[in-house]
């Protein structure tokens, strides 16, 4: 199989199928303002996911993340909450500076 064989099925089963729902989750989502109980939903549930994806890397780690030691994932889980309050309690905020201390980290301890 040749490189534009695997970006094709990429496109075709991983990325078209997705498309298609964050499609109609936009269109859906311009009807739902934003002091509203489904809004207030949404957002929880978002948050839910992250959390529960994180608590993963964390606490069950897959692949080269298991060579980095439970203590330096927790630190960048610390410093992921810090950076979360540090910039109006952004949560894009958190997620990059937990990615970065958790990047670092991972290049020292891999090889």
């Amino acid at each position: 199989m040749d490189a534009w064989t695997a970006v094709l099925i990429v496109v075709l089963v991983g990325f078209l199928p997705t498309e298609v729902w964050r499609m109609l989750a936009l269109i859906a989502g311009r009807q739902v303002e934003e002091g509203s109980e489904v809004f207030h939903w949404v957002k929880a549930v978002a948050t839910a996911l992250l959390a529960a994806v994180v608590a993963r890397l964390v606490f069950a780690p897959t692949g080269l993340i298991v060579a980095v030691p439970l203590a330096v994932r927790l630190a960048a889980l610390a410093g992921g909450v810090l950076g979360f309050y540090a910039v109006r309690r952004s949560v894009f905020a958190g997620v990059v500076v937990g990615e970065l201390i958790l990047i670092a980290a991972a290049t020292y301890y891999l090889p």
